[in-house]
């Protein structure tokens, strides 16, 4: 933790000044072990690893935890970067390009391993705090630690620990899994000054129906109730399939015979995935197996979600025919 993240926080309880207490361990300019305290009630928050921790599993609903410690498995075993990932993000941050975040405090909400946090430091964001609640903080606190403008805290996004200090707000895959998307959105977009902005990206419920009526069930009833040791071997099998066929059909079609290929069965997604290799392809399919919750919005409720912040100059756009990709100014 880099001490001018206190400029930032706050308490999530009360609302008053974070200070340091003391730092007993640092390295280079990071506070790698201590205690934060709040100025106004006096609860302590600990740094531990690097991270300063706002969250405690054992404390908190048990559909978070669930939550939380699947995915965390996840983004401390998947940590490869591709060098897609720049255009997968903008993608979804659509019609946000590098060049917005230039000088910009900015909030990423839900930040996994930590490739948007360190993203949105390289294009030049003034600041940028990535939250999460899960594990996957150690490998984004690793990733990241090295950016003198990257910080990263674990917290649950309900609760955050922060001021209404930010000139933009994201979240990118991360509000259709807490168990009110809504409430997250909600509570993402309160910490973004007036006049500032806010993306987010969700599954969309359009185009989706056979997911949600097919594959939902077996992922809430089987596969996310799976040791993540266990899935991670057991998902190689889909991904198998996955990875043969849209490299040998999705791909060449959409190459080959463009309008031929749009007529197969979800064709935009399936060809954009198969820009990808086998690692990042399995940690797509593991993601989609082991979530506890996953909901699927439709246009109607998403653009809702603006009109509850009072959003203006909104842009909602339909990516890759099974997604929502939102744009507003708070």
């Amino acid at each position: 933790m880099k001490e001018k993240l206190l400029d930032l926080l706050a308490c999530p309880t009360c609302g008053g000044d974070i200070l340091l207490a003391y730092a007993s361990t640092y390295e280079g300019k990071e506070i790698i072990e201590g205690v934060l305290t709040c100025k106004k009630c006096d609860r302590e928050y600990k740094v531990v690893r690097g991270v300063p921790r706002f969250a405690d599993l054992g404390k908190i609903e048990a559909d978070k935890a669930e939550t939380a410690e699947n995915f965390g498995w996840q983004w401390t075993h998947f940590t490869q970067e591709d060098p897609k990932y720049n255009e997968q993000f903008l993608g979804w941050l659509q019609p946000v390009k590098p060049e917005f975040f230039e000088g910009k405090v900015v909030l990423e909400g839900g930040c996994g391993k930590g490739r948007h946090t360190k993203l949105a430091a390289q294009w030049g964001a003034k600041e940028v705090v990535g939250i999460d609640l899960g594990d996957g903080v150690e490998s984004a606190f690793a990733l990241t630690r090295d950016l003198p403008n990257a910080h990263i805290i674990q917290c649950d996004i309900f609760k955050l620990p922060l001021k209404r200090a930010f000139d933009y707000a994201f979240s990118v895959g991360v509000l259709h899994h807490t168990p009110d998307p809504k409430k997250a959105f909600l509570s993402l977009a309160s910490k973004v000054q007036k006049g500032g902005h806010i993306s987010a990206w969700v599954y969309g419920a359009e185009n989706n129906e056979w997911i949600t009526k097919y594959v939902n069930p077996i992922r809430e009833g089987f596969t996310s109730k799976m040791s993540q040791p266990v899935l991670y071997q057991l998902s190689k099998l889909p991904t198998l399939s996955l990875f043969l066929t849209t490299k040998l059909v999705y791909r060449p079609a959409n190459i080959a015979a463009k309008p031929v290929a749009k007529k197969l069965f979800y064709n935009d997604y399936l060809n954009h995935l198969g820009t990808f290799g086998w690692r990042e392809q399995h940690n797509i399919v593991f993601d989609h197996l082991v979530a506890p919750t996953a909901f699927y919005i439709s246009k109607e409720e998403f653009e809702d979600w603006w009109n509850d912040v009072k959003a203006q100059d909104v842009e909602i756009i339909w990516h890759n025919s099974n997604s929502w990709c939102g744009f507003g100014r708070v």
